[in-house]
C-alpha cells in the first residue's frame, strides 16, 4: 500500500511540473514575437514598396500571408505540442521562426518575403500555443491567474509595440538595413529565447496524446482559406471572380467542418477541434467577446497607420509614437487586472468596454476637429483612454476562456483561442481596412477615418453588451 501511494505520489509530480520565474518570463518573451510580427510591417509597407517596387496588392500579400498561415495551423500547432511534448514544439517552432525571419530579413525581392512571410506565419502556429497549454498545464491556482494575466497584458502591449517599434525602426536604418531591420531584431531575440527555454521551459505533454485528425484539420485550413484570402486580397486585386466564390464556398467548407468533427466526437474518436469543448460556457462565451474586440483593434492599428503616414504626413516614427501613450496606458492598467477582477468579477469587462468606446469617441472628435493636423497631442487623450479600456478587457477575456479548460486539453483550448482571435485580427484589417480605402476616393480621408472609427465604436458597444452575459466571477 506504502508502495502504491509513494508512487502514485511520484508520478503526480512528474506529470505536474511548475513553471518557475524565468520560464513564464521566456514563454511570455514567446507570445510577443509573433503578434509584434503582425503588426510591425503596418508602418513600413510603404518603405517595403519602395525598396522592392512591388504593388498594393503584393503589399497586402506580405500582411496577409503571414496573418492567413498563422491563423490556419495554430490548432494543429496546438495538436501536436499535446502529442509529441510543448516544450519540444516549443523550441522547434522558435527556431524556426528566428530562420524565417532571417528569410524575411534577406529577402531579395517582394516574391520571396511573401513566401518568407507565409514560412514565418507557420513558425508562429508551432510556438505561440505551447505558451497558453504549458501556462495551464504547469501552474495551477493563484499563480495560473497571474500567468494568464500577463499573458493577456503581453498580447495587448505587443500589438501597440509592434507598431511602434516598426516605426523606429525603419526610420533609424540601423547598418542600411532599412525596414529589413523590424524582421532581423527578431533573430538575437529568439537565440536569447532558445538559450532560455532550454533551461527554464519544463516538459509538459497531454497524459492521453491523441492523433492528428486529418480530414479536420484539411477543412479548417479549408474554411480559414476561403475566408481569410479573399478577404484580405479582394480589395487590392479588383474583387474578381475567384473571390466570390471562395467567399461563397466558405459557408459550405465550415459546415463540412463541423460535421465531420461532430461525427468523429460521437464516435468516439479524436477531432482536431472537439465540439464537446464549446459546452464549457466560459470558452464559448469569452470567445465571443475575444472576436469583435479582436477586430476591432487589429482595424483600428492598421486604419490609424495608413491615415497617420498618407493623410496627416507624418513620418514612420511619429506616427509609431502616436500611439505610445496607448501601451503606456495598457501596461500599467493590466497589471492591476488580477486584483480588479477578484474584487469586482467579470463587471471589470463591461467597464473596461465604457472606458474604450470614451477614448474611440476622443479621437473621432480629435479626427474631425484637427485634421490633418493629427499627431501626438490631439490623439493623446483618445488613445490613452482607450488603451486602458483594451486592458480591462484582453487579459482578463483571455482568463475567461481558458479557466475552464482541463489541463489535458491545454494545447487544443489555447489552439482554438488564438485561432480566433489570429482570425479575428486579420479579419480587422481586411473588413475595416478595406472600408476607409473605399471610403477615402468618394469622401476624403478625414470623413473615412471618422466613419471607420464609428463602426469600431459598434463593435467596442456589442463587446461591452456581451459581456453582460458572462457570470460575475472567474475560476
Amino acid at each position: 500500500m506504502t508502495q502504491t501511494v509513494t508512487t502514485s505520489a511520484v508520478r503526480a509530480r512528474a506529470s505536474s511540473p511548475a513553471l518557475s520565474g524565468p520560464g513564464l518570463f521566456t514563454v511570455l518573451l514567446a507570445a510577443a514575437l509573433p503578434l509584434v510580427d503582425f503588426f510591425i510591417v503596418n508602418v513600413a509597407l510603404p518603405t517595403i514598396g519602395a525598396d522592392l517596387a512591388a504593388g498594393e496588392a503584393v503589399l497586402e500579400l506580405v500582411v496577409a500571408a503571414y496573418g492567413v498561415a498563422y491563423a490556419v495551423l495554430l490548432v494543429l500547432g496546438g495538436r501536436l505540442g499535446d502529442l509529441f511534448g510543448r516544450r519540444r514544439l516549443f523550441l522547434a517552432g522558435m527556431a524556426a521562426f528566428g530562420l524565417t525571419s532571417l528569410a524575411c530579413g534577406l529577402a531579395p525581392g517582394a516574391w520571396w518575403l511573401v513566401g518568407a512571410r507565409a514560412a514565418q506565419g507557420a513558425s508562429a502556429a508551432a510556438m505561440l500555443p505551447q505558451v497558453l497549454a504549458t501556462i495551464q498545464a504547469a501552474t495551477s491556482g493563484g499563480r495560473r491567474a497571474r500567468a494568464m494575466s500577463l499573458y493577456g497584458a503581453t498580447a495587448g502591449l505587443s500589438m501597440v509595440a509592434g507598431q511602434i517599434l516598426g516605426g523606429v525602426l525603419v526610420a533609424a536604418d540601423l547598418a542600411g538595413s532599412g525596414w529589413r531591420a523590424i524582421f532581423l531584431v527578431n533573430v538575437p531575440v529568439v537565440l536569447l529565447g532558445l538559450v532560455l527555454a532550454v533551461r527554464y521551459v519544463p516538459e509538459t505533454r497531454s497524459p492521453r496524446p491523441e492523433p492528428v485528425d486529418g480530414p479536420g484539420t484539411v477543412l479548417l485550413a479549408v474554411s480559414l482559406l476561403t475566408l481569410l484570402a479573399p478577404l484580405t486580397e479582394g480589395r487590392a486585386a479588383g474583387w474578381p471572380l475567384w473571390t466570390w466564390l471562395s467567399l461563397a464556398a466558405f459557408p459550405l467548407a465550415a459546415a463540412a467542418f463541423y460535421a465531420v468533427e461532430r461525427r468523429a466526437d460521437r464516435q468516439g474518436r479524436t477531432p482536431l477541434v472537439p465540439p464537446s469543448l464549446f459546452a464549457l460556457a466560459s470558452l464559448r462565451r469569452g470567445l465571443m467577446l475575444i472576436l469583435p474586440f479582436s477586430v476591432g483593434f487589429s482595424g483600428f492599428m492598421f486604419v490609424i497607420a495608413l491615415a497617420l503616414q498618407r493623410g496627416a504626413g507624418l513620418g514612420p516614427v511619429p506616427a509609431g509614437l502616436a500611439l505610445a501613450p496607448m501601451a503606456v496606458a495598457f501596461l500599467f492598467v493590466s497589471l492591476s487586472g488580477p486584483r480588479l477582477i477578484a474584487r469586482y468579477g467579470t463587471r471589470v469587462l463591461t467597464a473596461g468596454a465604457v472606458v474604450q468606446g470614451a477614448g474611440v469617441l476622443l479621437i473621432v472628435l480629435a479626427a474631425w476637429r484637427d485634421w490633418p493636423h493629427l499627431g501626438f497631442g490631439s490623439l493623446l487623450p483618445g488613445v490613452t483612454v482607450a488603451g486602458a479600456g483594451q486592458a480591462l478587457q484582453l487579459p482578463n477575456l483571455m482568463r475567461i476562456v481558458m479557466s475552464e479548460v482541463p489541463p489535458a486539453r491545454a494545447g487544443v483550448g489555447s489552439g482554438v483561442m488564438v485561432t480566433t482571435q489570429q482570425s479575428a485580427l486579420a479579419l480587422g484589417v481586411a473588413t475595416l481596412g478595406t472600408l476607409f480605402l473605399a471610403l477615402v476616393p468618394h469622401h476624403g480621408m478625414r470623413d473615412a477615418l471618422v466613419v471607420t472609427l464609428l463602426v469600431q465604436l459598434a463593435g467596442v458597444v456589442l463587446t461591452g453588451l456581451l459581456s453582460l452575459r458572462l457570470p460575475r466571477t472567474v475560476g
